[in-house]
């Protein structure tokens, strides 16, 4: 399969047009992966469409590509929202590099009671720009159609006013229920599936108990624990297999 290389501007187009890389993207093509004129490529625009085609032209900076075929995808629904909680060392970032690879639709970073990491001032847009950038990569990595957003960070109280529109289940070890038990299915179709990750230190009392009042449910993944980096793509895997996707 062709490498996949984004062009977030490509909102159209048909077979035998013309579409353009530039930028870091072409600069890519040529330095890395080392194609060639005449070699495959696949450009997609983040928001579903794909485009398959043959390169043309390669200039300093600019690759053009003649489109053979496209497809546009829909969005899954429901949606796999992932709330990752900020942890210390690059543990979030594996978090979420793996989530993407794993199909989430959307990544959330939350300032967990007991989160070491902190964005504050200059820091927020920093980070939320770091994590940008590792969703965008995994994206390409995977060949995904989608690119999921990131979310400016939010509170404990902003999480609890997500369980009014969604179904919110937080990864607790503690948890009598299993995430393997839950049934996509079983309230019918409100909303998207989010997935609330705790810090190394875990998910507070307080915090459990805010996120449980606003209906949020808590569930466990299995008898062991897992580290903060691996609790949410191991979740998303149960659910990819409930919801028939994989």
């Amino acid at each position: 399969m062709a490498n996949l290389y984004l062009n977030e501007a490509l909102s159209e187009t048909r077979a035998g047009e013309l579409i353009e890389l530039s930028g870091p993207e072409a600069k890519h093509v040529t330095t890395v992966s080392r194609a060639k004129v005449g070699d495959d490529l696949l450009v997609g625009n983040g928001r579903g469409l794909r485009a398959w085609g043959v390169i043309e032209t390669i200039e300093a900076g600019r690759v053009e590509v003649r489109v053979s075929s496209v497809r546009e995808d829909s969005a899954a629904t429901p949606g796999l929202v992932l709330v990752q909680a900020l942890a210390k060392g690059d543990r979030d970032e594996l978090a979420i590099q793996a989530a993407t690879e794993l199909g989430v639709s959307r990544i959330i970073p939350w300032a967990a009671a007991r989160s070491v990491s902190r964005w504050e001032g200059q820091k927020k847009e920093k980070g939320r720009a770091r994590w940008e950038t590792i969703v965008r990569e995994a994206s390409k990595q995977s060949i995904r159609s989608f690119v999921p957003p990131v979310d400016e960070i939010v509170s404990t109280a902003a999480l609890a006013a997500l369980a009014a529109e969604h179904r919110v289940l937080l990864l607790e070890p503690s948890a009598t229920d299993k995430l393997s038990d839950f049934d996509p299915a079983s309230d019918g179709p409100r909303g998207d599936i989010v997935l609330v990750v705790g810090p190394e230190g875990g998910i507070s009392k307080e915090e459990l108990a805010t996120l449980t009042a606003a209906s949020a449910r808590a569930v466990r993944l299995g008898e062991t624990v897992l580290r903060t980096s691996s609790a949410g793509p191991a979740a998303l895997a149960v659910l990819n297999v409930a919801l028939g996707r994989w």
